[in-house]
């Protein structure tokens, strides 16, 4: 029988790829970064990566956070999407 996504569980703590959409606004790096910085304290510039789209109105940026759990990401997640830069969470 084949396992659903649903069924899948996922072990903390770990880290966590968490990938955030946005205009291409100055200072969305450092929103994101200060609101990520809310849920793991160790995030550093080191485990940022960001990419412009190719016409440069958007900005991806993916943080290695370390997550210690289900809450704790849920809690990012909406708070991530209260920034009014950021178009999708992922």
């Amino acid at each position: 029988m084949e396992q659903e996504m649903s069924d899948v569980v996922i072990e903390f703590p770990r880290s966590y790829p968490i990938k955030v959409i946005g205009e291409s606004v100055p200072g969305f790096l450092e929103q994101v970064l200060e609101i990520a910085r809310q849920y793991d304290a160790t995030l550093s510039l080191d485990k940022v990566t960001e990419r412009p789209s190719r016409k440069g109105n958007y900005h991806a940026i993916t943080l290695e956070f370390w997550a210690t759990g289900e809450p704790q990401l849920k809690a990012l997640f909406e708070d991530l999407k209260t920034c009014s830069a950021v178009k999708m969470v992922l």
